[in-house]
């Protein structure tokens, strides 16, 4: 067993009874991966509350020096224990572990800390990573399970691209939203019968997807202010994180982008390849990285090329192209955290059309401020027009102040 000596199996039986809770990110992923999930035996929750509260009781188990992204988190996952609303002797949290230089790595050591703390070490902590980290009899994430979780992802993408750029103009209020549903539940339908997986699959229900959001009956000729967000992976997709940023410019009269995840997906994977050519690596991790690489890529190609049949959406660019913006500006070994590619999708959300940028930075997260903040001016060197603000979200930050600069970035786009 490796990672905490004494850290709680999450065991087979533990699987037929225990409902397992997970913080959210992405809601429009995460619940197509949930449903993955349980499709396969399993009892995921996925936990939607907000408000101050979570904030609090993150700032109960978690030092101020935490990065936000940990605080909230944890603190979603321990205000779901106190709620009342579980039995906290069959439940079990789950978090992803990525193993690199990123704080993230030690949230799972930071949410036993917390559980400890609170007399709760008994509940297991299952860490969904693919690097071999920890082990739970219970809990394995096996190819099918990937495959349809990766699957997941690219519908994640396609899902909130199209909402984003069709609810500004729908003529039916909600539609878009109602839409997404409906797909969640068709997608989730499909997966437990084993379908919608395969590149083949994936690629025909791209099509379809983006024909049913083609077909929202819609006005284009409101204004609309284009702005693109970037930052931190958990405070640009989470409401919570974000105070419900996409909400708010939605409600500024803005048509929002948001890049998608897999761009995220291939560069950790090709991290590694650059990792492996610099100082060397074994031929096996070599060859696994470039399938994945490949897989990962066909996925995003298939997806640009599904939003490109229909002029009125803006299709996103592929990874290459991203790859070859950032080395304009910055070095590929500057890769920790979002690394170069955060300063690469802003550049490429400009060169979209996006030329309005809210760049989200969580307290702690010390690579967001060289490759965000930082990479402002050599941005703006490249794209005069670009109008860029960096908003610092915390514990202490109000959200007033944050909407008022938002506010004010907004004003200089419609000058």
């Amino acid at each position: 067993m490796s990672g905490s000596v004494n850290r709680v199996e999450f065991t087979r039986e533990m699987k037929k009874d225990y409902t397992i809770l997970t913080p959210n990110m992405a809601p429009i992923h995460f619940e197509l991966i949930k449903n993955v999930f349980n499709s396969f035996g399993y009892h995921l929750d996925l936990l939607h509350t907000t408000g101050r509260e979570i904030v609090d009781e993150g700032l109960k188990y978690v030092h101020n020096d935490t990065c936000y992204p940990a605080l909230l988190s944890i603190g979603q996952l321990m205000h779901a224990l106190h709620s009342g609303r579980y039995d906290l002797n069959k439940v079990a949290l789950i978090m992803t572990q990525t193993g690199g230089g990123c704080r993230a790595s030690n949230y799972i050591h930071l949410l036993r800390k917390a559980l400890k703390k609170d007399g709760l070490d008994y509940i297991p902590v299952i860490s969904l990573n693919l690097s071999g980290m920890e082990q739970n009899s219970g809990f394995k994430m096996t190819l099918p399970m990937l495959r349809r979780a990766i699957a997941a992802l690219t519908y994640g993408d396609l899902l909130m691209l199209l909402k984003n750029q069709t609810r500004p103009y729908e003529r039916n209020p909600g539609q878009s939203a109602g839409l997404v549903q409906e797909w969640i539940q068709k997608l989730t339908g499909l997966f437990e019968a084993g379908r919608a997986f395969t590149q083949r699959e994936v690629r025909a229900y791209f099509d379809q997807i983006a024909q049913s959001f083609a077909d929202i009956p819609v006005d284009r000729s409101i204004s609309r202010t284009k702005v693109g967000i970037v930052g931190e992976i958990y405070v640009k997709y989470s409401a919570l994180a974000n105070n419900g940023l996409e909400e708010f410019l939605f409600g500024q009269g803005c048509e929002v982008m948001v890049p998608g995840i897999m761009g995220f997906m291939i560069f950790k994977v090709d991290n590694r390849l650059e990792d492996i050519a610099l100082y060397g690596g074994s031929p096996a991790k070599k060859q696994l990285c470039t399938m994945l690489k490949w897989y990962f890529s066909k996925f995003e190609s298939d997806l640009i090329g599904a939003v490109k049949k229909f002029p009125q959406f803006t299709a996103p660019a592929p990874y290459a192209h991203l790859k070859q913006l950032a080395g304009q500006v910055i070095g590929y070994g500057c890769k920790m955290g979002e690394g170069w590619l955060l300063t690469a999708e802003v550049m490429e959300l400009i060169e979209n059309g996006y030329q309005n940028v809210v760049c989200t930075q969580p307290f702690g997260c010390l690579p967001n401020h060289i490759v965000g903040k930082g990479m402002i001016r050599k941005v703006k060197n490249v794209y005069p027009q670009a109008n860029i603000v960096p908003i610092d979200y915390d514990p202490s930050a109000t959200r007033v102040n944050q909407e008022n600069r938002i506010k004010l970035m907004l004003s200089v786009a419609g000058a």
